[in-house]
């Protein structure tokens, strides 16, 4: 990379470093003692947030139902009250209840359940793809639009932490994203299975050797700026709690200029020397 070029660049990666040194990063989604979701970002998580409050309803008037059925049962059967207990052992009409009413609640669950799963599923056209392979036990991502370039993100040690930065959360590399924009995820693994997960976008998607899974994201222009965090979410072995999953959000502006960067500061997929590296002899764990 030219001189001219990096001193051109260096304002952007000195915004996004105090940015990620003021803690922005908890408020974006992480907090001390936090109960339930992370605030939903994305369109998905939203909708997410939305069926899990409507299924909060449906499960507290059947807890409520049930538990109001046996205290009644209790007052109104008890040998003080019955104490010649009727022998009836079939009620057609209770039968026909306690079987009709569980298959009509499950079916107003399915239909917005099936809605949220083919919405989360994929997205039309995408404006950028990414593609994030799982590793034992670290990341690398690809960008297949932005010059095909790829780079591996591995977790920050708890002794090399920057103020602000999450503890087993932070990477060393972090994957940069634009706001405003329909991006698709490609999910895959070269070894075994990982799970990519992205609590704030809503994501959370098996990597597995061998197959391609997709996903998407969008996130609003509110959030540039902003880093989230996600983590491997799958057992994959002795290195499964230190990999995870650093989302820089970023303008469509700072996204092509980072992208500029990269393409000379990170290798290509294609390219001759790193596929002569990923050839190269592993040791029992799989790791280079």
């Amino acid at each position: 990379m030219s001189s001219l070029k990096k001193f051109a660049f260096m304002p952007v990666l000195m915004g996004w470093l105090v940015a990620g040194l003021s803690g922005s990063a908890y408020a974006a989604g992480l907090r001390d003692k936090q109960l339930g979701f992370q605030d939903p970002v994305t369109p998905t998580m939203e909708r997410i947030v939305e069926f899990h409050d409507l299924l909060l309803i449906i499960i507290t008037l059947i807890t409520a139902f049930v538990l109001l059925l046996m205290i009644w049962v209790m007052f109104r059967y008890s040998e003080r009250r019955n104490p010649n207990p009727s022998k009836t052992t079939h009620n057609t009409l209770v039968e026909v209840l306690w079987t009709a009413v569980p298959i009509v609640i499950l079916v107003l669950i399915a239909i917005p359940s099936f809605k949220l799963l083919y919405f989360a599923d994929r997205v039309e056209n995408p404006d950028l793809v990414v593609k994030a392979v799982g590793k034992q036990w670290y990341w690398s991502y690809e960008y297949p639009d932005n010059g095909n370039f790829t780079f591996d993100s591995y977790m920050v040690p708890e002794d090399e932490l920057a103020a602000g930065q999450p503890r087993l959360l932070a990477a060393d590399t972090a994957l940069v994203l634009p706001v405003e924009t329909n991006i698709e995820f490609l999910i895959t693994a070269s070894d075994v299975l990982h799970n990519f997960a992205v609590p704030a976008f809503g994501l959370k998607t098996d990597a597995v050797p061998g197959r391609t899974n997709r996903t998407w994201a969008f996130v609003p222009q509110k959030y540039a700026g902003e880093t989230f965090y996600g983590q491997c979410s799958e057992l994959c072995g002795t290195g499964h709690a230190y990999m995870p999953i650093m989302v820089k959000m970023v303008t469509k502006a700072e996204f092509a200029q980072w992208t500029a960067w990269a393409q000379e500061e990170y290798a290509r997929v294609d390219s001759p020397d790193l596929k002569l590296a990923e050839g190269g002899q592993t040791d029992g764990d799989g790791a280079q």
